[in-house]
């Protein structure tokens, strides 16, 4: 982000000089800012003193942080997540003869036989 050409206090100075009566478009010329800097300015800043707008500039600053500690984190999840799924792809049956959650038996339990993986039946 740019960095402003003003400081904090010179910016508040600016706007307390509007309050007492100086024409914006006469601020604007002695600064060399345009009226819609101004503007923002005053939005922004409107009613703070060089305290407030201090502590806001150190709370922005660190929200920034805050957010890309957060991004960074959830793409740390995201890639684990995915490193989990594709060796979760890999993983052979259990080797305790059960079918597991992802196979499910066909029909009705009362009509069926119990179908069930056992390891010594099928030869290849």
């Amino acid at each position: 982000m740019k960095k402003s050409r003003f400081t904090d206090s010179q910016i508040i100075e600016a706007l307390k000089r509007v309050e007492a009566g100086l024409a914006v478009p006469e601020l604007c010329r002695e600064l060399g800012i345009s009226t819609a800097t101004f503007y923002k300015w005053r939005s922004k800043f409107g009613g703070m003193d060089t305290s407030l707008m201090t502590r806001m500039k150190e709370l922005e600053e660190e929200n920034r942080r805050l957010r890309k500690m957060y991004v960074e984190e959830k793409l740390k999840a995201e890639v684990v997540t995915e490193a989990l799924a594709k060796s979760g792809e890999a993983i052979s049956p259990p080797r305790d003869g059960s079918l597991g959650s992802s196979r499910q038996r066909v029909g009705h339990s009362c009509c069926l036989p119990s179908l069930r993986y056992q390891p010594g039946l099928l030869s290849v």
